[in-house]
C-alpha cells in the first residue's frame, strides 16, 4: 500500500512538473508572438518621432542655408559660419509703400508701370537674419527653430549633441555651362537610432536594406552635391 501511494505520489508530481512546464512554454510562446507584433509597433512611433524633429531642423539648415545664398551667392560648408550668419548677419528685405488701385488695374496698370512712375515706391533696408526668418516662417504659418537654439542647428536631435549633420557644398555646371552652386545636409539611419536597445536594431538594419535596393539614402537627407534638384528633402 505505501509503495502504491509513493508511486502515485511520484506520479503525480510528474504531471505538475510536466503541467508547470507546459503552462511556462505557453507564457513564453505567447510573450514572443506578443513581442513580435509590439516592437515593430514601437519602431514605427519611435521613427515618427525621430524623423519628424530631425526633418524639421533639416529644413531649418535649408532655410539658413537659401538667406546665406541670398547674401553671398553661394552655399557654406561651415555650421559655425551659417550659424554666426543666422545670429549676427542681416539680409535685404524689401518692403512695398503703396499700391494699385481698383482704378488702375481696370486700366491696365502693371506694378512695374506704378513703381516706374513713383506711384508705388520700395524701400529696401536690412534685418538681422534670424529675425528676418523667424517672420517670414510665421507669415507662411511654417515653423524655423520652433523648440531649439540656433546653436543647435547642427546637431542631430535624440544624439544628445553627440552627433552632427554631415553638411557639404559644391559647384555643377548646367548644358550651358552656367555655374550652380549646390549644398546637402544628412544624417544616417545608424545615427537617428544608434541608442536604441538591441531589440529595435534589426529593424534599423531592415530600413537600411530596403533603401539601399531602392538605391535611396538611408536616412534623412536635404539637397544634393550631385545635382541640383532645388534642395528638397528626400521625405518629400
Amino acid at each position: 500500500v505505501y509503495a502504491l501511494i509513493s508511486y502515485k505520489i511520484k506520479l503525480n508530481m510528474k504531471k505538475l512538473i510536466i503541467q508547470i512546464l507546459l503552462a511556462g512554454l505557453v507564457i513564453f510562446l505567447g510573450y514572443q508572438c506578443y513581442k513580435s507584433i509590439d516592437t515593430p509597433l514601437k519602431f514605427t512611433e519611435i521613427k515618427k518621432q525621430r524623423y519628424d524633429k530631425t526633418i524639421q531642423r533639416l529644413k531649418d539648415i535649408r532655410t539658413a542655408q537659401d538667406a546665406f545664398k541670398s547674401v553671398y551667392g553661394r552655399y557654406t560648408a561651415s555650421f559655425d559660419t551659417l550659424i554666426n550668419f543666422v545670429k549676427y548677419d542681416s539680409v535685404k528685405v524689401v518692403r512695398s509703400i503703396g499700391s494699385l488701385t481698383d482704378e488702375q488695374i481696370e486700366a491696365g496698370m502693371t506694378e512695374a508701370q506704378a513703381i516706374k512712375e513713383g506711384l508705388i515706391l520700395r524701400d529696401t533696408t536690412k534685418v538681422n537674419t534670424l529675425s528676418s526668418l523667424k517672420n517670414a516662417a510665421k507669415e507662411k504659418r511654417e515653423d524655423f527653430l520652433p523648440d531649439y537654439s540656433i546653436d543647435d542647428l547642427r546637431y542631430v536631435p535624440f544624439t544628445q549633441r553627440k552627433h552632427q549633420f554631415k553638411m557639404a557644398t559644391n559647384t555643377i555646371y548646367s548644358e550651358s555651362g552656367i555655374e550652380i552652386p549646390v549644398f546637402e545636409a544628412r544624417v544616417s539611419n545608424t545615427v537617428m537610432f544608434e541608442n536604441l536597445p538591441e531589440e529595435f536594431q534589426e529593424y534599423v538594419l531592415q530600413d537600411n536594406g530596403e533603401a539601399k535596393r531602392l538605391n535611396k539614402y538611408p536616412g534623412l537627407k536635404v539637397g544634393d552635391i550631385q545635382e541640383a534638384n532645388n534642395n528638397v528633402g528626400n521625405w518629400q
